[in-house]
């Protein structure tokens, strides 16, 4: 591989870092070919790029980020490297994945390295239930704007009730 065809990759990286603050490490040595090529057809699939890059190229798109990231070089990349990268509406897409793929296919790969969700670092295959569990931000608005609406509704639902039987006891005793 040339310089520029390094620095290119180193660019194009780098830009995708910035732009997206969720990523995920994974490891997936040890897997077979066709394993590779299925995990790859289901994250293309699910919408999620994954690219199989070397360790010093990420280092060196990861330095151009703003966040602070360092501790990603240290602990995660080392040895066979790939990344998943998720939009913005499916932070969570990529643990579920990792998931699904391991319970389907009986396999303990690819194991999560790392991932940051917004910058905020998780390092470690322990943490993968955790981040298949994140919501999105549009699932956590409308549970925000839910649990705002909640009180209101009960005081209305309340008094419309309360409105029907007090005109049922109004009707009760002028009948007698």
């Amino acid at each position: 591989m040339t310089r520029e065809e390094k620095a290119k990759i180193i660019e194009e990286l780098s830009g995708k870092f910035q732009s997206t603050g969720y990523f995920y490490f994974t490891d997936a040595a040890g897997m077979t070919v066709a394993e590779v090529n299925n995990f790859r057809r289901k994250c293309f699939e699910s919408g999620i790029e994954y690219r199989v890059i070397k360790n010093t190229l990420i280092k060196k798109a990861l330095e151009t980020v703003d966040a602070d990231l360092s501790s990603l070089n240290d602990e995660v990349l080392k040895g066979f490297s790939g990344v998943l990268f998720a939009d913005q509406d499916s932070a969570s897409a990529p643990a579920k994945l990792i998931k699904k793929f391991k319970k389907e296919d009986q396999a303990d790969r690819p194991k999560l390295k790392g991932a940051s969700i917004e910058y905020d670092l998780f390092i470690g295959e322990e943490h993968l239930d955790t981040l298949a569990k994140l919501k999105s931000k549009n699932e956590l608005i409308g549970e925000v704007i839910g649990l705002l609406q909640s009180p209101a509704k009960n005081v209305i639902s309340s008094l419309q009730s309360g409105g029907q039987t007090l005109s049922g006891l109004l009707q009760t005793l002028s009948e007698r």
